[in-house]
């Protein structure tokens, strides 16, 4: 499907392509930047327009205050927030959706986006999480491992399990944990993002679910988490970058830096994510 006529698409370098593909691959380790966006609280630095931020599912709570913070900061630019899997962010792109900027839960989803030459710079790693099991308050069940979520209780039936589907970046860690630990795990359904697993769990429809930290702090309490060994390395990192044909380009540009900035980096750390460069 062609992108819309006041969305042109527009063919990256070969080396913007490599660099990106680098990056991609792990190699942004620099440190989150002080000041990324040069702007003063409403001050009239020239940035303008409307964003239309596409972002992964899991980083709503973070992304709802800090597009806030960066309003303030540039009085002329109105974001919209759009959550969702990024595996179906990622095809809304390609197929031409009018988005201004992308934020992925892994380089895989960025990589599809990054191979159409939809990209306007490079992707911006700005944050990593862990995943974590969530049951319901004081852990009933008892589940301490990924085993125990396919082993019989006390009933003699295994826990109601909830995933996210294997091609959202969610589901693709939690099967990488499950074969790592060979933990044969039917599902009791697959979900498109790790919002409706979360949500599962906390309205009683499944035992359990694997989500990220993040996840387990935004429920504030509704669900516990469980920690998973080796789960940061699984889980991967969250990555942005802004789209090429926006009407906005140096409001796009700028939202994508914000997220390295200082104060950013503090709220992801409050919210549960890892920092954006683990060294």
């Amino acid at each position: 499907m062609p992108r819309t006529p006041h969305r042109p698409r527009r063919a990256l370098g070969a080396a913007l392509a490599a660099a990106a593909l680098a990056l991609l691959a792990g190699c942004a380790s620099a440190a989150p930047a002080d000041d990324a966006t040069g702007g003063t609280a409403g001050g009239d630095d020239g940035l303008a327009g409307t964003l239309t931020v596409s972002a992964a599912a899991s980083l709503q709570p973070a992304f709802e205050e800090l597009a806030a913070a960066f309003t303030e900061q540039h009085a002329a630019v109105d974001v919209e927030l759009a959550f969702d899997g990024s595996s179906v962010l990622a095809a809304q792109i390609i197929g031409g959706a009018p988005v201004d900027v992308f934020a992925s839960a892994d380089a895989a989803n960025m990589t599809k986006v990054a191979d159409e030459g939809l990209l306007a710079a490079d992707p911006v790693l700005f944050a990593t999480s862990s995943l974590q099991i969530a049951v319901a308050p004081g852990n009933p069940l008892g589940i301490e491992t990924l085993a125990d979520l396919a082993a019989p209780g006390a009933g003699g039936e295994a826990p109601i399990v909830v995933l996210c589907a294997a091609e959202v970046p969610c589901g693709a860690a939690s099967h990488r944990l499950l074969e790592r630990d060979g933990v044969a795990l039917v599902p009791a359904s697959e979900e498109q993002n790790v919002t409706a697993v979360l949500t599962k769990v906390t309205n009683g429809e499944a035992d359990a679910g694997l989500v990220y930290r993040s996840d387990v702090l935004r429920a504030e309490g509704d669900v516990e988490g469980i920690g998973i060994d080796g789960s940061v390395e699984a889980a991967g990192s969250y990555l942005i970058a802004p789209i090429a044909g926006s009407a906005a380009p140096d409001a796009a540009a700028a939202f994508a830096e914000f997220m390295r900035s200082d104060e950013a980096q503090a709220r992801f750390e409050d919210l549960g994510f890892g920092p954006a460069s683990a060294d």
